[in-house]
């Protein structure tokens, strides 16, 4: 037939499979049969999020650029077709649906115990069939200009944005997913339509299912529904970022029992496997100073600059890259300057390597019961897609790290002279 096939290796004892196909539309297809489980989990997904607001195509001489949140607002918009909307389909297959749109990416997906290539059918058919009308859209405008109001009442929605505001001088991780309300009265049904277009065209796409499937029967829908389109070869690009923040500290109060913090370390931001190698080795590094376990977090529970909330992550995605320690202080600036010391501290004297190994253990055991999981096999897939990345790289990375791959990282990207402390009073 006219498709590519490539297996990605089986897993355990169930003789899981993972298989890879580029389907003739230009779509990207990853299905695991995951033998023994009753249930699936499928998602659609194209690479648009809300930092994709400016972009060209090959037939553009000029870029395009369009209002802050319009991925969001599309995303809603696209479950309502002409006839009735996809909930109400979905209800009639007893599938769980839902649509998410982050910083990278917008994700249509469902999960269901039966039916589901009848649910599949429902997925590829409304998420291919927009239907946009200026009603509509001035209806939608108020819904989201809700969102947005509700969002900004948020103490930990609030937090981290405002953390993102003094890091980032222009690009537009800075601003809320949803946009502003002012960047939504923008947003008519010839830009959503123009968006559509670009964004969800199958070769910017990608269909994931794990789970109870078959892949000759998921084919054969695919193969029905799927509209073939042109590669239209999508260009998105970013305004120059400068490496500094903009401000070393922002402070808002809204109604909170204790004041909460975002601490971010802006960091040159990568791509592909590099950027994944450096989320992993940042993420290891991070828990190592911060674990419950460590002496940092002793001390600063003793001092009662902490509480369980405290906690380390790693945020990036295309153009940024941040360290992000977080949780609830009676004094974070106390608490900021104990964990500069701490940092600084670990690049002279090294990280505790009994901590790295039970760390690096912990975490490569818990990529290794995610197998054991539809949905997260299913998220790990189109993260990986989204990411530029193979499937199960990231299980590569960690096997292959070492306690001077992540000591190098560490003295290279945790750059306490780089940081902004975001905090709710």
């Amino acid at each position: 037939d006219a498709q590519e096939s490539r297996g990605l290796g089986d897993v355990y004892k169930r003789q899981d499979k993972c298989n890879y196909i580029k389907h003739p539309s230009g779509l990207d297809i990853y299905i695991c049969e995951m033998n023994g489980f009753s249930t699936t989990e499928a998602l659609f997904g194209t690479k648009y999020g809300s930092i994709n607001t400016m972009f060209k195509t090959k037939a553009d001489k000029e870029y395009t650029v369009v209002p802050e949140g319009i991925a969001h607002f599309l995303e809603h918009k696209l479950f309502e077709n002409e006839d009735c909307d996809a909930f109400a389909q979905y209800a009639k297959t007893g599938a769980n649906a839902n649509a998410y749109t982050s910083f990278d990416r917008t994700c249509y997906l469902y999960s269901c115990s039966d039916n589901y290539l009848e649910s599949l059918k429902i997925l590829l058919n409304f998420v291919q069939n927009p239907y946009f009308t200026q009603e509509t859209v001035d209806k939608e405008q108020g819904i989201i200009g809700q969102e947005i109001k509700m969002c900004n009442d948020n103490p930990g929605w609030k937090v981290l944005f405002n953390m993102l505001q003094g890091m980032y001088h222009s690009h537009p991780v800075r601003i809320d997913i949803a946009g502003t309300i002012e960047s939504i009265a923008k947003i008519d049904a010839e830009l959503l339509y123009k968006c559509y277009n670009t964004f969800y065209n199958l070769h910017n796409m990608v269909l994931v299912l794990a789970g109870n499937v078959r892949t000759d029967d998921v084919l054969s829908v695919a193969d029905e529904l799927l509209k073939p389109c042109e590669n239209i070869e999508l260009e998105t690009v970013f305004q120059e970022e400068p490496y500094e923040i903009v401000k070393s500290e922002v402070t808002e109060h809204l109604p909170v029992g204790s004041p909460i913090f975002n601490i971010g370390i802006k960091c040159r931001p990568l791509s592909g496997y590099q950027r994944l190698k450096a989320n992993m080795e940042c993420y290891i590094a991070g828990s190592v100073i911060s674990d419950p376990s460590a002496p940092l977090y002793k001390r600063l529970i003793d001092e009662g600059l902490i509480n369980s909330t405290f906690g380390f992550e790693v945020f990036d995605g295309d153009g940024f890259f941040t360290l992000i320690f977080s949780g609830e202080s009676s004094d974070p600036k106390l608490l900021l300057s104990r964990l500069t010391d701490e940092i600084e501290r670990v690049k002279a004297e090294g990280l505790d390597k009994s901590l790295y190994d039970s760390i690096k253990k912990s975490t490569y055991g818990g990529m290794i019961m995610e197998s054991n999981n539809a949905e997260a096999v299913a998220g790990n897939l189109i993260s990986a897609f989204m990411s530029g990345v193979e499937p199960y790289d990231s299980i590569k990375v960690l096997s292959e790290m070492t306690y001077d791959d992540v000591q190098k990282t560490l003295n290279e990207r945790f750059d306490i002279n780089n940081l902004t402390l975001s905090v709710i009073e």
